[in-house]
């Protein structure tokens, strides 16, 4: 098991505008740290908000990109593009 990942697998979710510039980058940041620190102890679904609206609503998101962290307990949030590598761990529970 890697480093900083208790037990389970990280499930993640990732919300995006279709092709955005920002969605993009968030997409490769958020897949380049956790296959860094977590390997393959990870599973990240990837929502358009533009094609699924009541995603969105339902977990209230309004502003994309934004990362959920589901599990394990708690549940996180982070906005943006998921450029800063050590804020977006600090979420993720990685080391």
């Amino acid at each position: 098991m890697p480093a900083g990942k208790p037990n389970g697998v990280l499930r993640l979710r990732l919300y995006v505008a279709g092709s955005a510039p920002n969605s993009l980058r968030a997409i490769k940041n958020v897949t380049a740290i956790s296959e860094a620190h977590f390997g393959g102890a990870y599973h990240l679904e990837i929502v358009d908000m533009i094609a699924q609206p009541e995603r969105a609503l339902a977990d209230a998101v309004i502003v994309t990109p934004t990362l959920l962290k589901l599990e394990p307990a708690p549940t996180q949030r982070i906005v943006g593009n998921l450029s800063d590598a050590d804020r977006v761990l600090l979420l993720l529970g990685g080391t």
